[in-house]
């Protein structure tokens, strides 16, 4: 029996009790046993489809496994599922002959469980309706047997060696592990005896259990058989890969619960793509997008999940057909051509495994892109759920970048909740607007607010808000789309003189050249490597300051985002001080600085621009006693 196995902890130092070895559940899977017992779980049921598929991969591994070491299925060839009922002693069984555990697997498996899917379940498990589909997709299946059973005792032999182990708990928090000598234990692979509680009667029914099967198992392709009172073995499900079988024969609660298999996410995906390739290369595809996130979709350590199998035999789960940042991406791809001992080394060096990467990858993006044309809605939920992924394609994938473009969707400072694509921007740009702008940061909200738009949307120029933290690094390295450049709102100047602003405000002060000149040369003074050069600004309209990049250095967000990752040696260069020689406060002060030249009060001004600078581009001043200091002294000289 295989149960999921994400990044583990061990379980807390063995004790010895009657020649058993005593073991004590995580904290966190003591509390998820508890609360899957007594839980608001009305559809128990599921115990018996996490069993089913944790033992069809047990199946699976062994098959594979055997190509190499054919002795492995040595008097047992035929891989097989059994499920035994036992009405007299409330005793269900559940057995295969796949490839078994060691005790050391069964401690590691069956005793810890990932620290992060766990908390992530019982959180959601604890909401007002919970939802019995979590099991799956935080891969705690085998636990789900403590819903309907009061005790649980798993025998198991790995394959290729003549020692079985026995485990045992009844679920309050510890479960005991020791050497198993009677003959009631597995030749090979794993038995789960679950002795039933009182009210889970109903699954030692024969039609209830086919019902079961029937509905959540009947695409396992190892046959399932039910023990009959006369040892005669009756197989209740069609052993048929879903995935050869016509597109005409399946129906829609089959994709579904096929799709809940590899995914552990038992509801409708949003996307569904099954079909035959043929030619140079032969193999079957069946992939899912699901409607929702992972809950480990950002883990580091999370990779394809894709199943590949060779004429219906299991490789691998983990062969990473598809690109990193289609990792969500569901399914099975099963080839006719490559040859049945290729090791999972080897698929990296393959040419058939290149060729069948390149083909699957660029179909999924082209049904990603007819689906933004045909279902919109559909495709806005993909989008919101993964479009932060896709886009680690934009910056990894460079041969699919345009491809990727066309699915790529936007916030802009004109589409409100909406998203756009880039073609749409490009529609619709203003008349002299020769690039796409864009603002990088953490939030869309406070990009929207930043004081660097100002003049942008004084000229009706839409900008493309960038709050992925991928955002910053494909951006950088794009050409540009349509033959339209990307630049930065915040690096370098503006160049917007070219475009008239729509509703000139006619009360703002005029520039006086002169003074203006010898503000931003007494500013510049009293800076000093603070800042890397003072200048008049086009972009502001409202605001008197803000910070920007010179054209020579990055971007300050991708600055800011580099210099919070210890080893980059990336630090946040000096900046630029624009100020707005439109505003009320700056007039006022190249008028001081006119006639009065460099002072004190000259000096505290320009520090509390650069502060004020700073504190409108989201982050804290220098020096928070020197800028209150500063502001008293200004103050005291006004209002006392």
């Amino acid at each position: 029996m295989a149960t999921a196995k994400t990044k583990t902890a061990s379980a807390k130092k063995p004790s010895k009790k009657s020649g058993n070895t005593s073991h004590e559940f995580q904290a966190e899977v003591a509390k998820l046993l508890k609360l899957m017992v007594h839980s608001v779980y009305s559809e128990r049921e599921v115990f018996l489809r996490e069993l089913i598929s944790n033992a069809a991969d047990a199946c699976d591994k062994l098959r594979y496994e055997a190509i190499a070491k054919p002795e492995l299925l040595k008097g047992d060839p035929d891989l097989k599922i059994t499920i035994a009922l036992d009405e007299k002693t409330n005793i269900l069984t559940v057995a295969d002959n796949g490839i078994g555990m060691s005790e050391d697997e069964l401690v590691s498996n069956l005793g810890t469980i990932a620290r992060s899917g766990t908390q992530a379940f019982m959180e959601k498990a604890t909401q007002a309706e919970a939802d019995v589909n979590l099991i799956g997709q935080f891969g705690i299946g085998f636990y789900s047997a403590f819903m309907v059973a009061e005790n649980v005792e798993v025998l198991s032999r790995k394959a290729g060696t003549d020692k079985a182990t026995a485990w045992q708990s009844d679920g309050a928090g510890s479960f005991t592990v020791k050497p198993h000598t009677g003959k009631d234990g597995p030749q090979r692979g794993t038995l789960i005896r679950l002795k039933l509680r009182d009210d889970a009667d109903e699954f030692l029914k024969p039609e209830r259990i086919e019902g079961i099967i029937r509905t959540y198992s009947d695409h396992i392709t190892h046959p399932i058989l039910l023990k009959g009172d006369e040892e005669v073995d009756r197989q209740i499900n069609s052993a048929n890969a879903l995935w050869s079988r016509p597109k005409s024969d399946i129906s829609q609660d089959q994709y579904k619960e096929f799709f809940g298999h590899v995914s552990g996410v038992y509801s409708d995906p949003a996307l569904t793509l099954h079909y035959k390739a043929e030619g140079r290369n032969e193999y079957t595809v069946l992939l899912f997008v699901p409607g929702e996130q992972p809950f480990d979709l950002y883990d580091p350590e999370r990779r394809g999940r894709q199943k590949l199998y060779v004429r219906r035999v299991f490789i691998t789960d983990d062969a990473e057909i598809l690109p990193a940042y289609l990792r969500f991406v569901r399914g099975v791809i099963d080839s006719q051509d490559m040859p049945l001992n290729i090791s999972r080394e080897m698929l990296q060096d393959n040419p058939t495994v290149h060729a069948i990467t390149k083909a699957v990858t660029n179909r999924v993006l082209s049904e990603l892109k007819k689906l933004s044309e045909n279902d919109t809605e559909t495709f806005a939920n993909i989008w919101q759920a993964f479009g932060a992924v896709i886009k680690e394609g934009l910056y990894e994938d460079m041969a699919r970048r345009d491809q990727l473009f066309e699915i790529c969707r936007f916030r802009t400072t004109r589409s409100d909740d909406e998203t756009v694509t880039l073609k749409d921007y490009v529609a619709n740009m203003a008349e002299n607007q020769t690039a796409i702008y864009y603002l990088t940061g953490d939030d869309a909200a406070k990009a929207a607010a930043s004081p660097q738009l100002e003049g942008f949307k004084a000229r009706n120029l839409e900008v493309l808000l960038l709050t992925d933290p991928v955002d910053s690094f494909w951006v950088r390295t794009a050409l540009g789309f349509d033959g339209k450049p990307f630049k930065s709102v915040t690096q370098g100047s503006a160049d917007l003189d070219d475009i008239a602003i729509a509703d000139k405000d006619e009360d703002k002060p005029e520039q006086d050249a002169a003074a203006t000149g010898t503000l931003v040369a007494l500013i510049k003074q009293s800076l000093g490597d603070k800042v890397a050069d003072v200048r008049t600004s086009s972009r502001l309209t409202d605001s008197p300051v803000c910070l920007v990049a010179n054209d020579q250095n990055l971007d300050r967000s991708i600055e800011k985002l580099l210099s919070k990752q210890a080893g980059t040696g990336i630090t946040v260069s000096a900046p630029v001080l624009e100020i707005n020689p439109h505003h009320q406060l700056i007039s006022a002060l190249a008028d001081m600085a006119g006639s009065s030249g460099a002072n004190s009060d000259m000096e505290d001004a320009a520090q509390l621009l650069l502060d004020q600078a700073h504190i409108l581009d989201g982050e804290p001043v220098a020096d928070p006693a020197a800028f209150a200091a500063r502001l008293t002294r200004i103050m005291s000289k006004v209002f006392v």
